[in-house]
Parts: structure tokens; C-alpha cells; sequence
């Protein structure tokens, strides 16, 4: 398996999505069913930032 290094955008709008995630966490941002979407969130995150290595010019 050949792993490519993700776009900058790609790794920009994952960093963003783990952001909020984090936020929703520290209570920074309120959101009622917190604890099953910060999960998620970050689940997305993560999918986004592994879809970039492994499809070469996303």
C-alpha cells in the first residue's frame, strides 16, 4: 500500500473538524448531546485525514 502526503486543504479542513470536536469537549462550545458527537466529530476528522494519505491527490 502507497500512502501520499494529504493536500494542505485536506489537512487544514481535518485539523478544523478536530478542532471544533476538542471545543465541544472543553465546553467551549455548548452542545447538548456532547458526548456522542464529540466522538463523531472527531471520527470524521480522522476518516478525512486517512482518506487524504490513501488517495493520491486529495
Amino acid at each position: 500500500m502507497n500512502l501520499s502526503r494529504p493536500m494542505v486543504v485536506t489537512f487544514v479542513v481535518s485539523l478544523i473538524i478536530a478542532l471544533i470536536a476538542f471545543l465541544i469537549a472543553a465546553d467551549v462550545i455548548s452542545n447538548p448531546l456532547k458526548t456522542v458527537a464529540v466522538v463523531w466529530i472527531a471520527l470524521v476528522a480522522y476518516a478525512i485525514l486517512a482518506i487524504g494519505n490513501l488517495v493520491k491527490g486529495m
